[in-house]
This record gives C-alpha cells, structure tokens and sequence, in this order.
C-alpha cells in the first residue's frame, strides 16, 4: 500500500507505505496543519496500521515539519543521512523565510547509510539509494521488488529538483541521477516529494531538464 497525502502551500507529498501486517513507514512528514496531521492520523487509525519507522529523503524544511507530530503521537525519531544535519539545523530560520510555522524536534534523530537496505513489516525493503545535489545528503527508498522509488527532490514529472538553494550543487544533482536513478527500470513507478507520480522510462523520452 502506497498513500500520499498533499501538504500545505509547498504541496509536498508525505507517504505512508505499509505492508499487509499493518507494519507502516512513514516517509517526509510534511504536515503543517491540524487538518494535516488529522489526515495521516486518521488514516493510519482507520486502517489498523503500526508505524515502525519515519524516514526523511532529505531534511528541507517542507519534508520535515510533521517531524515532530509523529514522535509524539508514534515515539518515532526521524532516520535520515548524516549530510543533511546542516539543513535541519537551519530549519528555523528557512520556515520563518517562507511564513511558515516549524515546531522543530528536540529528539536526535539517527542517520542513514548511503547504501544498504531497511525492513518494514515482513516482506516489503527498500534499498537506499544516496542521491545527493538537491541537498548534500538525500536519499531515495527504491522497492525491488514492486518496482517503485519514494524519490524525494531528485526527479520529478518534467522536471528534477532545484539546486539554488543551500547545499544544492546541479552537477552533482545530474551526477547522481544517471548514476542511481536512470539506471532503474524504465516502468519503475517514481514517487516524487512534489506532484503526480511518473515513471523512469517517461522521464527519459520527455524530461529535457535530464539533457542539458
């Protein structure tokens, strides 16, 4: 089961992915409103579900605002690669900037590898995928086995993620993309932090951003 839930004006994509023993992850916390967090509470309830694990592509202010809504309500610490600490630690600033309101969370969070695989409920793994250029530490969840990718800032329909912002690096960004992600099947379904969903094979054909 993947659900996504659309999240205030950055309209920023949270995930949730469970398995069928309710075992769920929950992937770039975005919420920033009552009514936001209401809604992956709820569904979460009304769907029997056990988070097990929050998971952070990268640290930017938008991914991370409900960061702290789930560890109080789930006791979960976000995991996340130890390169986007840097991020997080300016998220307050970065929210202020934008008009948006951050409670950040006082609880160290643990960092991810650059490589390796990470278990939600008995048979669903993905493997991480270190994608940096968006941001210096960004990682992508590709599932092997149903063949998606929760991707985060790198690539998206008709487009790739920005890199004018702190930390962004483009060659760095285009680097890790032919690296990790064009390599992928092309009817790998990608989940992207913002809009519709797309495919690895469609990109190719259509993305002009992936040949400059």
């Amino acid at each position: 089961m993947i659900e996504s839930f659309e999240n205030h004006p950055f309209q920023e994509n949270t995930y949730i992915i469970a398995d069928e023993t309710g075992e769920c992850a929950i992937i770039d916390p975005g919420m920033h409103t009552a009514d936001e967090q209401n809604a992956v509470a709820n569904f979460i309830k009304d769907n029997m579900l056990k988070p097990t694990i929050l998971l952070n592509t990268h640290c930017h202010v938008d991914h991370v605002m409900g960061n702290k809504f789930i560890f109080d309500m789930y006791g979960l610490k976000p995991h996340f690669h130890q390169n986007e600490q840097v991020i997080l630690d300016h998220a307050i600033p970065y929210a202020e900037s934008a008009g948006l309101r951050y409670e950040p969370l006082m609880e160290r969070g643990k960092y991810l590898p650059e490589t390796g695989r990470i278990k939600v409920g008995d048979d669903t793994f993905f493997e991480i995928l270190f994608v940096p250029g968006h941001s210096p530490g960004h990682i992508c969840f590709y599932n092997h086995k149903e063949n998606y990718l929760i991707g985060g800032d790198v690539l998206f329909l008709g487009s790739i993620g920005r890199t004018d912002m702190p930390g962004g690096d483009h060659k760095l960004l285009m680097k890790s993309i032919r690296k990790h992600i064009l390599t992928l099947p092309d009817d790998c379904e990608v989940h992207s932090g913002h809009g519709p969903k797309t495919t690895i094979g469609h990109e190719i054909e259509t993305n002009a951003y992936l040949n400059l």
